[in-house]
């Protein structure tokens, strides 16, 4: 396998692997090509999450940060400025020392990083109004002199007073129920122990492998990328152990690895909603690609937002969307699902897009065939031998 397959392969691990949804559930955190780890900062904080001074070196102005953010923060810092990692850091024959600062773009970065702080601490009580993306907007430069001819202004909408009342809206409780009964029902929720799912992974740039994952009760996951014309690189999780096969041979996952291979363990993220959220309200209504949706938003048991999109007519979950806040901005996720199709009883999407900030970690799923409750052979869940 050439530098730039294995490179690919193990983006792609880690566009399947990190991704906040039921079908997605691990990452592969490999600095080698470039900051590999999901877009958004993950929901809980492991008991291995330490403050990231004590794990990396030079660290100055993000003390006491921790670890799981600091990746996801630089992406959003490279996603505002439109610019890779070796915009400040250095790569010496694609050996990455990050630590290095003789780059003055790194310097330059901790000096902006200071001062977004700085000015949503003073003006804004700390909340992150001002941020990279702010004045950057995917430029290293900010514009600083407006672009001629200028738009025109949107105009001011004017309210009617004589409008007739405004439509009444479902609750909470109503919209989530009607999307469980739209999916099938509680008892056919319940009853699935086990799921097989086949297709591909497409990335924001065309390049697509196959796809493979098995899963069995409430924790055991086993992964399969198959590249074109290269060996399968499987990764697992048992219960116990989480570990990765690929062709440099076997290994075990660091506690981190292990974390976030276990991020969404059990088969129903997007199928239990209530259970996820401390709050609930319902937001409105909206549109996505013509058709009406009812717009819930919410905050979940770690305190991130988000916001769901159920079509109005079927019931089903088109989208959601979260915002991550860390100390330079929020960063959004957005996920879709199409292509309901019945399984046993259960209907499932057969397509599930992702978009991200970082273009690299957008991807399009699609999934041939997904078998639910069928036998798998516990074995496999153990790390190779």
């Amino acid at each position: 396998m050439n530098n730039h397959t294995r490179t690919f392969v193990m983006r792609v691990l880690v566009l399947v692997f990190s991704l906040g949804l039921a079908f997605a559930f691990f990452i592969n955190r490999t600095s080698a090509a470039r900051f590999q780890s999901p877009t958004a900062a993950p929901p809980q904080k492991p008991s291995t999450d330490k403050p990231i001074e004590e794990v990396q070196k030079n660290i100055q102005v993000l003390k006491g940060l921790r670890e799981s953010q600091l990746i996801p923060m630089m992406n959003y810092i490279g996603a505002s400025l439109g610019v890779k990692c070796d915009y400040c850091h250095m790569n010496k024959d694609n050996s990455w020392d990050f630590a290095s600062d003789d780059k003055g773009e790194k310097k330059t970065a901790r000096a902006m990083i200071t001062m977004v702080i700085g000015i949503n601490k003073t003006n804004f009580r700390g909340n992150t109004d001002v941020t990279c993306y702010t004045c950057h907007r995917g430029r290293t430069s900010p514009a600083g002199v407006p672009q001629l001819p200028l738009p025109e202004p949107s105009p001011r909408p004017v309210e009617n007073q004589g409008s007739a009342q405004r439509e009444a809206l479902p609750t909470t409780d109503q919209i989530l129920d009607k999307y469980t009964q739209s999916l099938g029902g509680p008892a056919a929720i319940e009853k699935v122990k086990s799921r097989v799912m086949k297709g591909t992974v497409t990335t924001a740039t065309g390049q697509t492998v196959g796809y493979e994952l098995y899963q069995s009760g409430s924790d055991k996951v086993l992964a399969l990328i198959t590249p074109p014309q290269q060996p399968v690189v499987e990764r697992g999780f048992n219960g116990n152990v989480g570990w990765e096969k690929s062709p440099r041979g076997i290994r075990d996952l660091a506690a981190e690895e292990v974390y976030y291979l276990r991020r969404y363990p059990d088969l129903s993220k997007d199928v239990k909603l209530k259970d996820q959220f401390t709050r609930l309200a319902v937001a409105g209504k909206d549109k996505i690609n013509g058709r009406d949706v009812y717009v819930v938003r919410g905050s979940t048991i770690d305190n991130r937002r988000e916001r769901l999109y159920f079509d109005v007519e079927t019931g089903l979950l088109l989208r959601r969307t979260s915002s991550t806040t860390t100390p330079i901005g929020v960063i959004p996720e957005q996920v879709d699902f199409e292509d309901y199709r019945d399984v046993d009883g259960l209907k499932m999407p057969f397509t599930i897009r992702v978009s991200a900030i970082d273009p690299s970690y957008s991807t399009t799923r699609k999934f041939a065939e997904i078998k639910l409750n069928v036998p798998i052979d516990e074995k496999r869940f153990n790390k190779p031998g």
